[in-house]
């Protein structure tokens, strides 16, 4: 599916996303990889939330909040 994600990214909002596939990971982790530079301004992050809003459903991925590690 990252595959599929990647590329109505693409073509929607003109935004690369390269995605993470096997054999790189296993079978079912399938992931995107997303790299932030200091060009990416506030306003590109919106951007890039709001495409990825669209682009979820329409693969019907699913939403969920991830819970992060603290630092203690």
């Amino acid at each position: 599916m990252s595959k599929a994600a990647s590329d109505l990214l693409l073509e929607r909002h003109g935004i690369y996303i390269q995605p993470i596939n096997y054999p790189t990971v296993p079978k079912g982790t399938e992931h995107l990889r997303i790299t932030a530079t200091p060009l990416h301004g506030e306003a590109l992050i919106d951007q890039l939330c709001a495409a990825l809003v669209d682009v979820w459903p329409t693969l019907a991925l699913p939403l969920r909040a991830r819970a992060f590690a603290s630092n203690q």
